[in-house]
């Protein structure tokens, strides 16, 4: 072989470019981005919450405790006892320190469980206990 010929081969070994360090750096980032990101959890229950002239919009990092008609509550989309209500608000304290405890309550619902359900969650150490409303 001539020497061009070697030339030109080493050339384009030289001008490859390796995209393995840059997908590694990819997938990394992704996967800093899918451990720190911070999800919204919602009561997981529809209710018809009543209506307030004096409402504002709550923080989204806030934890949320569903009250149906039926005085069933639910946290995190699943249903639990009154009594249990304490251990999850301390459990998503822990998680979320200072985060406002938010109770989204049916207006058929009856007053006595709202009650104790706030009771519950400022048992649990929540600094700012509320309840959802519509505008």
């Amino acid at each position: 072989m001539n020497d061009n010929n070697l030339l030109s081969m080493a050339d384009e070994e030289e001008s490859q470019i390796d995209l393995t360090p840059m997908l590694d750096v990819v997938f990394i980032m992704l996967i800093f981005f899918i451990v720190t990101s911070t999800f919204v959890k919602e009561a997981g229950v529809d209710v018809t919450r009543p209506d307030a002239e004096t409402a504002t919009v709550a923080e989204s990092n806030s934890i949320q405790i569903g009250i149906t008609a039926q005085n069933d509550i639910f946290f995190d989309k699943r249903p639990i006892d009154t009594r249990a209500v304490r251990a999850n608000v301390e459990k998503a304290l822990a998680e979320n320190p200072g985060a406002a405890v938010i109770i989204i309550a049916d207006r058929m619902s009856n007053t006595s469980a709202l009650i104790e359900v706030m009771d519950q969650a400022r048992l649990a150490g929540a600094a700012s206990v509320s309840v959802a409303t519509e505008e």
